[in-house]
């Protein structure tokens, strides 16, 4: 990937990244709007649809009723499915996904290293599309104990499916557990035929340089990613890791102010104008229910107006109790 601006412009004549907003709407009508790439919805209340450009995710919504997330483009969309593979474009921007219902793979990481190989091949038929961002939803993510954690076994087929295809630099990525009754692993991206600017944060080790303590396989991710047009920041799962330790261990409002510590740090790298605004939206990753009124209300007090989905959310750590991604644009 390229290296960070010294001062950030609005780079003229690459594709304007993609409008991602919250919508209390229906299902017909976000998908009917102009440029619509992806549409999602939130838990077993959000709508079934065999549009190749929705997906349902499995995590549930604090939110009643939750809104859906839509992705907007400037140009015409078209979409379809490649074998497990669904797909949208347009406007010089890529959505893909795919789902799996893990009870037939040998564990997470066997479901990993087939969904990534699948992913890998689809994208080799796309011809220069560059993947920029990347979503996992896991099921159980912190289950099992040691190496044999699911989550560390899906970073051992995460890599084992990718083999080198991201060579060149991570993309910014989010991996966290849901609590579906079924356990389908969920993973979509978005990819530009531009290449953007991988972002780390100078407070944190970069986490493919994690220690050995982590798992045998680190975590291949970047921190942020500058979009082409250098008009957006599409932040990673962020949460309370100073280095690579994990902090404040059962202190909720304490985990909370290093994360948004740990995402003014970001925005200073990629340097994107501190703080966020109401067009900025953010999801707030929560692991207990009985957590998320007061992680709303520390977040109203210090993002007030910005547009935050609460989800109900395990952080790839068992001692962290939120996490935060999301979009800053410019």
């Amino acid at each position: 990937m390229a290296q960070a601006s010294e001062h950030l412009k609005v780079q003229p004549g690459l594709p304007r990244t993609p409008r991602v907003t919250y919508r209390m709407t229906d299902l017909a009508a976000a998908l009917a709007e102009p440029g619509a790439l992806a549409v999602f919805g939130f838990g077993d209340g959000a709508p079934l649809s065999d549009d190749p450009r929705w997906l349902r995710v499995a995590l549930e919504s604090f939110d009643a009723p939750a809104p859906l997330e839509l992705w907007q483009v400037d140009g015409e969309v078209s979409c379809g499915r490649e074998d497990a593979v669904r797909w949208s474009c347009g406007g010089g921007w890529l959505f893909a996904a795919i789902e799996l219902d893990e009870r037939p793979y040998a564990g997470s990481e066997d479901a990993a290293r087939t969904a990534y190989a699948a992913l890998r091949q689809f994208m080799g038929t796309r011809g220069g599309y560059k993947v920029l961002r990347l979503w996992n939803y896991i099921g159980g993510i912190n289950d099992g104990d040691g190496d044999w954690e699911r989550y560390k076994q899906f970073c051992d087929g995460r890599a084992a499916g990718l083999g080198d295809f991201f060579a060149e630099g991570f993309p910014a990525a989010t991996a966290i557990g849901h609590h579906h009754r079924s356990r389908v692993l969920q993973i979509y991206l978005l990819a530009g035929t531009d290449a953007g600017t991988a972002v780390e944060n100078p407070r944190q080790v970069s986490a493919w340089r994690y220690p050995r303590q982590y798992g045998r396989t680190s975590p291949g991710f970047a921190r942020a990613m500058l979009m082409p047009a250098q008009d957006a920041l599409a932040i990673s799962g962020t949460a309370a890791v100073v280095g690579h330790a994990s902090t404040h261990e059962g202190d909720l409002e304490a985990q909370l102010n290093e994360t948004l510590t740990n995402l003014e740090a970001l925005l200073a790298s990629a340097d994107m104008p501190a703080g966020f605004d109401t067009h900025s939206p953010l999801k707030a990753y929560v692991r207990l229910p009985t957590d998320a009124t007061r992680v709303r209300d520390l977040l109203q007090r210090r993002l007030p107006g910005v547009p935050v989905l609460l989800m109900h959310g395990d952080v790839c750590r068992s001692e962290l109790l939120v996490e935060i991604d999301g979009w800053r644009f410019a």
